[in-house]
């Protein structure tokens, strides 16, 4: 007997999911350094025992909508998005979680506001509170963010004064403003690439990744897709130069998105290839410099794109690098220390030739294409982090031929979903114990649920 859902429960089930969450964010999450909570205490054991409950809810909530989407009567894009701002609600007011960039975020743009160059100097030369609330392993180290982020994050500052909460609301307001443009394209996309409009919303717009990490996490990846999602809409159609600024806008926030003005391109290719090339260098160009100019934050950023990354990440090419350096250090190798930059670098000649062999051999449609694209690049780059497989799942999600992807790209999403505590900081086995309680107690929770709705069903039946 299958359990009964519609898209009310589903709705309310995701609502208490994102409600737990931001109740045991306020102990347990990337808390401001003042309201650090011990991680021993019992106030910040509950709270990572209620996130981890509310993420399984949210994910259930989730898969059960995905369920009515492919049902005799799916929701339609509009009641998806009334479901979206519903689930988005109690994460609005919460405190950061699984992550602190927000706090590097805020502590750059007060570094443009106060005319400290951000790509010579990491927010440790900005001082202060907002630098004290940076992970210390960001603090001496250069942005690698755009001038339109930066420029949108020093307005904010000079807006908030430098006031913490007040700043945290502005970020989150923004990344909010970036969902609201991704959900906005994904229907678009999707009836112009011939995909189902309500499931490339269900998989681009209401994952889990959205709202654990570009709406409570408040990261500037949610500008950036959300300005490469309505510039390749407006590319599509008759808007060819508004398209290519705002792809180039959205490159401007994070480099990835300058894959997008690839596509544009492909997009244009009936106009003659020669002719798009030029019409689409000539217009990213001279956004560049007239954003550059106006941001006023000069050209670092394209050397900044070498920032170093966290020593302990988890992209494949850092850990085989790490494995590789640690039996060249064993065997008393001098080549130890070479062992992660060769990999990192061997991930990015796979990275252009796995591109290459997208565009000139498989060939799909420019915006799949992209889509394909930008997973490659998160997941061979020399860092990787749960929130950067939205780059191409967000387009993968309007544009994948068969639904028998979008089951692989969705399990995928409920694992990575698991993989960042909300604190933001690396696990220890306590943490880890305490955050599988959490996810237990909500299948056990859900399970009963299933059981007492089955139960009256089934006292018919006999």
């Amino acid at each position: 007997m299958a359990f009964p859902v519609d898209l009310r429960r589903c709705q309310a089930l995701g609502l208490a999911g994102t409600a737990f969450l931001a109740l045991g964010g306020e102990t347990a999450g990337a808390l401001p350094v003042a309201d650090l909570v011990s991680p021993e205490s019992g106030r910040a054991a509950l709270g990572l025992v209620g996130v981890y409950f509310g993420v399984v809810l949210l994910i259930a909530a989730w898969a059960l909508l995905g369920r009515v989407i492919r049902g005799p009567e799916p929701p339609t894009p509009r009641a998806l998005l009334l479901v979206l701002a519903v689930w988005a609600a109690p994460l609005l007011l919460a405190p950061p979680l699984f992550s602190r960039d927000v706090y590097s975020y805020l502590a750059q743009g007060a570094m443009v506001d106060a005319h400290i160059d951000v790509y010579a100097h990491g927010p440790a030369q900005l001082g202060g509170p907002l630098a004290d609330e940076v992970a210390p392993v960001w603090r001496d180290t250069a942005a690698p963010y755009g001038p339109v982020f930066l420029g949108v994050a020093s307005a904010l500052s000079g807006l908030t004064r430098g006031e913490l909460p007040a700043g945290l609301l502005g970020m989150r307001l923004v990344a909010l403003l970036g969902v609201a443009l991704m959900a906005a394209a994904l229907p678009r996309l999707a009836r112009q690439c011939g995909a189902d409009p309500a499931a490339a919303l269900w998989l681009g717009a209401l994952n889990p990744l959205v709202l654990l990490h570009l709406v409570a996490g408040a990261h500037n990846d949610a500008m950036m897709l959300g300005l490469l999602g309505v510039g390749l809409l407006a590319a599509r159609g008759r808007l060819h130069i508004l398209g290519v600024v705002l792809v180039t806008l959205a490159a401007l926030v994070k480099a990835p998105a300058a894959l997008g003005l690839v596509a544009v391109v492909a997009l244009r290719r009936h106009v003659g290839l020669a002719r798009a090339v030029v019409t689409t260098t000539v217009v990213a160009l001279a956004t560049t410099v007239g954003v550059t100019v106006a941001a006023g934050t000069g050209y670092g950023w394209i050397g900044a794109l070498k920032t170093p990354i966290s020593p302990h990440n988890w992209s494949p090419t850092s850990v085989l690098g790490r494995i590789t350096g640690r039996l060249l250090d064993g065997l008393g190798s001098g080549f130890a220390p070479l062992a992660i930059p060769v990999w990192h670098a061997a991930g990015l000649l796979a990275t252009m030739l796995a591109v290459l062999f997208i565009w000139l051999k498989l060939r799909p449609g420019p915006i799949y294409a992209l889509g394909l694209s930008l997973a490659v690049v998160a997941a061979l780059g020399p860092a990787i982090r749960p929130w950067y497989a939205l780059w191409g799942l967000f387009l993968i999600a309007a544009a994948a031929p068969s639904t028998s992807v979008r089951h692989r790209v969705a399990a995928a999403t409920a694992v990575l979903a698991l993989a960042v505590l909300p604190s933001g900081g690396p696990p220890d086995v306590p943490q880890v114990v305490l955050a599988v309680s959490g996810g237990v107690l909500a299948v056990v929770v859900l399970w009963q649920a299933h059981q007492a709705a089955q139960a009256p069903v089934l006292g018919r039946t006999a």
